[in-house]
């Protein structure tokens, strides 16, 4: 970048999208800046084998695909800062961006800063995530063969992750705070339908249950409770995989950018258009339905093509 700090694309987030996005804007010769977050390549680098991405016929670890795609990205002239933005403001042109004391400018924005899991929010879940408590059953469900784990929720997601986890776990067990399901009708015939699966409704979790050695960490268990009697209870198990939903990463531009009620940036229809002009949305970030990585790689390249074409119309 520049002594001025300007781009004529600064793309904030690293994931597939913004990297894809970063391919094509740095093929297109506009030299684009990825600030690539606390978190560089995004949800993939805390997965193990991605299995369903086209081109690699045997698999790729999440790690592996996202440290191709920057190289990738920066062999067409794309500058990865590993920065974290703090504020914006797009109230007038070119935009501003901040990494705390840092300011920079640009002609266009692409967002990508995708979606983190919604977690239960107690301490013991903190304390025994990546022991037993995982929020993601296609990366870690490998680790809990013949092994009885809890999934949370009651949605299609939750139901989803158990249908998957019965092809590693001897049990699962689905516990939800209600006794009816948001789940579609056909997720939850499935998961009835699967011999392996059991549920417990009306209950939440009140602890995650483990030993601790030093650093060393094993989930046993966890304290259950009765959301109508208010009643202890303890159920063991090896695992826990939390599947209560997804919040986008888009608390920095609550009040600029049309969001729906959760959050999910709305862009116009067929495009990755925000509601302000030369500001672009792609992957997790404005899609709450598929929240895929070959999806949010698509429509980084749908964003990239869209903000060059625009910076063209309005150079």
């Amino acid at each position: 970048m520049s002594s001025t700090n300007h781009a004529k694309v600064l793309i904030i987030g690293s994931g597939p999208a913004g990297l894809t996005a970063a391919i094509y804007t740095g093929r297109a010769n506009l030299n684009p800046v990825v600030f690539e977050g606390l978190q560089p390549g995004g949800q993939l680098t805390i997965t193990t084998e991605i299995e369903n991405f086209p081109g690699f016929e045997h698999g790729i670890q999440g790690p592996e695909l996202m440290d191709t795609m920057r190289r990738q990205a920066q062999r067409f002239g794309s500058l990865c800062e590993y920065k974290e933005v703090t504020g914006v403001d797009f109230s007038k042109r070119p935009f501003t961006i901040q990494s705390y004391d840092e300011v920079y400018t640009a002609d266009s924005v692409i967002i990508s800063t995708g979606a983190s899991a919604r977690l239960l929010n107690i301490e013991s879940e903190t304390k025994f995530m990546g022991y037993g408590v995982s929020a993601c059953a296609t990366c870690d469900g490998f680790f809990f063969k013949n092994q009885r784990v809890l999934v949370v929720g009651g949605g299609d997601t939750a139901f989803e992750e158990a249908n998957y986890l019965t092809r590693h776990a001897s049990e699962v067990t689905i516990i939800h705070r209600r006794d009816e399901f948001r789940a579609s009708k056909i997720m939850e015939d499935r998961v009835k339908n699967n011999p392996k699966i059991k549920f417990l409704t009306n209950k939440v979790i009140d602890a995650v249950l483990g030993t601790e050695e030093g650093s060393k960490r094993v989930m046993t268990g966890v304290r259950l409770k009765d959301t109508k009697t208010g009643e202890l209870t303890t159920l063991d198990a090896e695992g826990l995989f939390i599947a209560i939903g997804h919040k986008p990463n888009t608390e920095l531009f609550q009040g600029l950018l049309d969001m729906d009620e959760t959050g999910y940036l709305i862009t116009k229809p067929g495009s990755t258009a925000t509601n302000i002009e030369g500001v672009f949305a792609a992957g997790d970030v404005a899609d709450k339905h598929f929240r895929q990585a070959i999806t949010a790689a698509g429509s980084g390249c749908m964003a990239a093509i869209e903000a060059e074409r625009w910076l063209e119309a309005n150079s």
